[in-house]
């Protein structure tokens, strides 16, 4: 097997995709997201997903065959509330980071009902429209400890030899206050200069650090008041070895800079 790389998206705001005006909007990043599989060096055997909108106690595993949907967003159409997504899960694999959680003394539950929420079913959606991907999700410790977060990513970056992609799903920018607001244009791309700069770095234990100290960063608090859209960047780091990071695109939407990166 070929090492795939590990990815953090941007995934955007709600269920964009499924209504005309925002897929204008976020055309560059549909158009990206779509790309990303000709960007692997082979099809993934399956997808662990570390999605910003699932958290627990303890991090814990979906371990559902056929995960249900999850719409977990408010004020949008309809419609939004009946997408489907009917990607397989694959309860092996959810075992398989358990155990291998387990191995590193972090403790790791099990969760036979969590489904796909926005932050899966948008990106993975449009990467693999046919939903034949199996995917299984890892939450968020609801603690929010980056080093942990950084730990779990390098207990699983053993999967990434197995044809798992490893696939860290959030926002370099999430403060719902600030959609729209043209003060947060700058906040934005200021926030995203320091990330993209800790991702490039060629060392991959200071990279660690600096994402570690993200509250350092220009106007950190005032891009993430809580970090649960910024934390699947660092399992994802963390799974990423010593390869070094690189931004694939960045988009720009309701006035702030949503950007993604690939590591190997």
């Amino acid at each position: 097997m070929t090492r795939l790389p590990t990815l953090f998206l941007s995934h955007g705001g709600g269920p964009w995709p499924f209504m005309e005006d925002r897929r204008v909007q976020y055309a560059r990043t549909a158009a990206e997201f779509g790309r990303l599989p000709q960007l692997l060096p082979e099809k993934p055997k399956a997808v662990l997903v570390i999605t910003g909108h699932w958290e627990a106690e303890a991090f814990t595993v979906s371990t559902s065959a056929h995960p249900p949907m999850v719409y977990d967003y408010y004020g949008f159409p309809e419609h939004t509330y009946h997408l489907k997504y009917p990607a397989p899960g694959k309860p092996e694999l959810a075992a398989t980071v358990k155990a291998l959680l387990m191995g590193v003394g972090l403790d790791c539950r099990e969760d036979a009902n969590q489904g796909f929420d926005h932050g899966t079913f948008v990106p993975l959606g449009l990467m693999y429209p046919n939903a034949d991907m199996p995917i299984v999700l890892l939450s968020l410790k609801s603690s929010y400890d980056a080093a942990e977060h950084i730990k779990v990513g390098q207990a699983i970056a053993s999967l990434r030899d197995e044809g798992i992609l490893i696939v860290g799903s959030g926002l370099t920018y999430h403060n719902m206050r600030g959609f729209g607001r043209a003060e947060s244009k700058p906040v934005s791309y200021d926030f995203e200069a320091y990330l993209n700069e800790a991702i490039s770095n060629p060392d991959a234990a200071r990279r660690n650090a600096m994402l570690v100290d993200w509250e350092k960063a220009p106007s950190a608090r005032l891009a993430h008041p809580r970090e649960d859209h910024l934390l699947p960047l660092m399992v994802a780091a963390g799974a990423a070895g010593s390869d070094v990071g690189k931004r694939v695109f960045v988009d720009e939407v309701a006035n702030v800079a949503m950007a993604s990166y690939v590591f190997g």
